[in-house]
């Protein structure tokens, strides 16, 4: 395993993007609405990425991926494709995934969405799929283990009568989208890599409310739905281990490491 180590000013271009990022998912709430399509929020952010913010959206084209933004709504675990067909309905969850690229530097960040009026089963599966990501968020720092994030995380979750997926996990991040190390969601504490500063990486639970078991969609190669068919939830933010803890890069306004 190759883990790059950034330098200040690599992070500094990973804020910006991460930045970015965070207002493109902030500039795209407002219009999840009943009745709108996600190709729709596709092309409202593709157009926002691209002209307003003069980034590149990381998604579209990458591995042959059709689009600049994942959609994954309801039982779709993650890499649901935006479709003209697929309309939002009132009731339903979605999960915006945003990678921008600016300046050669990667942001990647997505959140949980109620269209118009949640179950209280949803909404009570996104917030601790949250609370999950927070959780693990806190205790990064030099010192600390991957195999405490998973822990924490597989802890909460299972706590609450939740699952969590094994197949997909967090990254590495920086000038490449996808690298060294992975970020498991599950797992035992003090186990795996050692943190250290300069570390630049993703976290990103999927917490189903079944089963933990997916599925991959074979005639468009990249679509997850759970097994069961049940709901699941996602968050995701990219980190920096500092000094003494963590830096958010994607941090958005409401959330407590953001710094305005």
């Amino acid at each position: 395993m190759s883990v790059t180590v950034k330098t200040p000013d690599e992070i500094e271009r990973m804020r910006v993007a991460g930045r970015l990022t965070a207002e493109a998912l902030d500039m795209i709430v407002p219009h999840v609405q009943p009745g709108i399509s996600t190709a729709e929020l596709d092309r409202i952010c593709h157009d926002y990425i691209t002209n307003t913010q003069q980034a590149i959206p990381a998604p579209l084209n990458y591995h042959g991926f059709p689009k600049s933004i994942c959609t994954s709504v309801n039982e779709v675990v993650c890499h649901g494709i935006p479709a003209d067909n697929k309309i939002l309905r009132n009731g339903d969850i979605i999960n915006i995934d945003i990678t921008i690229i600016k300046d050669g530097y990667h942001g990647d960040s997505s959140i949980m969405v109620f269209v118009g009026e949640p179950p209280k089963h949803a909404e009570r599966l996104v917030k601790v799929t949250q609370e999950c990501l927070y959780r693990a968020i806190d205790i990064v720092k030099p010192g600390a283990r991957l195999g405490d994030i998973g822990h924490i995380i597989q802890t909460h979750a299972e706590s609450n009568h939740y699952s969590v997926v094994r197949e997909y996990c967090g990254h590495g991040i920086g000038r490449v989208f996808h690298e060294d190390p992975q970020v498991l969601h599950y797992g035992r504490p003090n186990t795996g890599l050692v943190l250290q500063e300069g570390m630049t990486f993703t976290i990103e639970p999927m917490i189903n409310l079944g089963s933990h078991k997916t599925k991959l969609n074979k005639r468009d190669g990249w679509t997850v739905t759970t097994a069961d068919g049940r709901l699941s939830a996602q968050w995701e933010h990219t980190l920096a281990v500092t000094a003494d803890g963590v830096e958010v890069l994607t941090a958005r306004p409401g959330e407590p490491w953001f710094k305005g």
